[in-house]
């Protein structure tokens, strides 16, 4: 997907701030049983197609407004995943300033999870 030049810049801006994993190291995570948040931070359309197993959805446009009452305790460990890692870099470093201290983006998303071949669910 071609992103808009604006959008990208706001992107590496929000990145310089945020920590980010790739989608074999949240893998690993979950496949040890570390306890972690995974919240898919994609449109409603995109998570009725499918979405990772275990995970919440607080899509972009909301995750902002709701995540204190779905997530109170502002140490856990949230995994944000979107597509493929802009998104949830954007949510990442809005929750950060909200005072989240354990935020981190899944680079590649769910892209790239779907095709490494990992599991996925439709409700």
């Amino acid at each position: 997907m071609d992103h808009a030049e604006g959008f990208l810049t706001l992107v590496r801006d929000a990145k310089k701030r945020i920590k980010e994993e790739d989608v074999q190291t949240t893998k690993k995570k979950l496949d040890a049983g570390e306890k972690m948040l995974l919240v898919d931070v994609r449109e409603e359309s995109e998570w009725a197609r499918g979405h990772i197993p275990n995970a919440i959805h607080l899509g972009k446009g909301i995750i902002e407004r709701d995540i204190e009452t779905a997530i109170p305790e502002k140490g856990a460990t949230i995994v944000l995943y979107c597509g493929g890692g802009f998104r949830s870099a954007l949510a990442a470093d809005n929750l950060q300033r909200m005072g989240y201290s354990n935020v981190i983006s899944m680079d590649g998303g769910w892209r790239e999870w779907t095709q490494a071949g990992f599991p996925t669910i439709k409700d």
